[in-house]
């Protein structure tokens, strides 16, 4: 899937991070309920991962929360081939239909698409995205 880190090393990180954002009603709710996470990966153009991260740093993270997009989680990766040219990360949504509905006013939004294109005038910042939506499962440990 990945080169360099397989879904079972991302999955097992995702895991064990501390502090993640949960509804009081525990993972077994949230698995047979409508809450799905979406895994996004973002391959940077090279040379521009420290854009990308800025770009989150300073903007998208606060669009996201204007448009219902729970961010849990984001991570680089320690290691070559990925290591300085990839960005994981992890939303909450509350439900698939949600998601979808939030990206596209996250798309429509106007400071979004300021920040987008002002960001890339000196060329894009990624060269691709790949989404993954997962539930958790009903043993899952609390997040």
């Amino acid at each position: 899937m990945l080169k360099g880190m397989g879904a079972g090393a991302v999955v097992s990180a995702m895991a064990g991070v501390k502090g993640m954002a949960q509804a009081d009603t525990g993972a077994s709710a949230q698995a047979s309920g409508g809450v799905v996470f979406e895994l996004r990966v973002y391959h940077a153009n090279e040379g521009k991962l420290g854009d990308l991260l800025a770009r989150f740093r300073n903007h998208t993270i606060t669009i996201f929360k204007r448009h219902g997009m729970e961010s849990v989680a984001y991570w680089t990766p320690t290691d070559d081939p990925l290591k300085g040219k990839t960005l994981f990360y992890m939303l909450k949504h509350p439900s698939r239909e949600a998601a979808i509905a939030n990206w596209a006013a996250f798309h429509d939004d106007p400071e979004w698409k300021q920040v987008s294109a002002a960001s890339e005038v000196n060329g894009k910042l990624v060269e691709r995205v790949e989404s993954t939506f997962v539930k958790l499962t009903d043993f899952s440990p609390r997040l």
